[in-house]
């Protein structure tokens, strides 16, 4: 079946749960996008596993929506940490701060905190369900509602939505809203890499706001610029030794 096929996002949950079963996840931070994915899935395929990324600098905030989302549908949110190792031998060689260094250090504490991590808790899974959209910024304009060559298979329900759709389906259907959209956030992540904006400003101008010379994104979903890409190579071989 190809991208073009699916009308909506219900329709593409549907078919990713029949087409990976046992082999699906969701990967949500609890943003709006997110939840109305979870919203859906709930609904349609709620045998598939929900996740989250705890890096250890989240907002207090975000610990809360968990709790809500637990109590409002009843699942567990399967939470994944960092290694434990990495971290401490990344923040003993450059501070607990380093992302505020350069944006090689950024991506370099993205890698051992979010990329790694992450990469791990997904190799038992043939495809992950995520919450981006074409109009969140530069670098998702061309994003795919269907990535087969990314690994786990990327699935983008919501690649066409706009942020007013976005919000009429919470709306509708009283999605439950991370607390700090109250607070001006449009984008949420780690609590020291993340801030409210003004509303004349780009969705994800919140994230990394200090940094000028790189793509605002962690590397999850899209891979840096090349000369931050071989330095912040260059940093996570030295915090990694030589087991990478």
């Amino acid at each position: 079946m190809q991208e073009a096929e699916f009308q909506d996002a219900e329709e593409l949950i549907r078919w990713a749960a029949e087409r990976f079963p046992k082999r699906l996840a969701l990967v949500t931070s609890f943003q709006r996008e997110g939840m109305v994915i979870l919203d859906i899935a709930a609904r349609l395929a709620p045998q598939i596993p929900v996740f989250t990324l705890d890096t250890g600098r989240l907002p207090e905030a975000t610990y809360r929506m968990i709790e809500k989302v637990r109590e409002r549908y009843g699942i567990a949110v399967n939470m994944i940490f960092p290694d434990a190792g990495e971290t401490a031998r990344m923040t003993t060689a450059h501070g607990p701060n380093l992302f505020r260094a350069d944006s090689s250090s950024r991506l370099l504490c993205c890698q051992v905190r979010k990329v790694r991590p992450l990469a791990k808790a997904m190799a038992p899974f043939e495809a992950t369900l995520v919450g981006l959209r074409r109009e969140q910024g530069e670098t998702r304009a061309t994003l795919e509602q269907v990535n087969w060559r990314a690994t786990p298979v990327k699935l983008a329900p919501l690649a066409a939505w706009t942020a007013a759709e976005v919000s009429q389906y919470s709306e509708q259907h009283s999605v439950p809203e991370h607390p700090l959209y109250a607070e001006g956030y449009r984008s949420i992540g780690c609590d020291p890499c993340t801030r409210a904006v003004q509303r004349k400003e780009d969705e994800r101008a919140g994230r990394w706001w200090w940094e000028s010379d790189t793509a605002k994104e962690c590397g999850l979903h899209f891979t840096a610029d090349g000369r931050a890409q071989r330095r912040v190579d260059v940093l996570l071989e030295e915090v990694l030794g030589h087991s990478a």
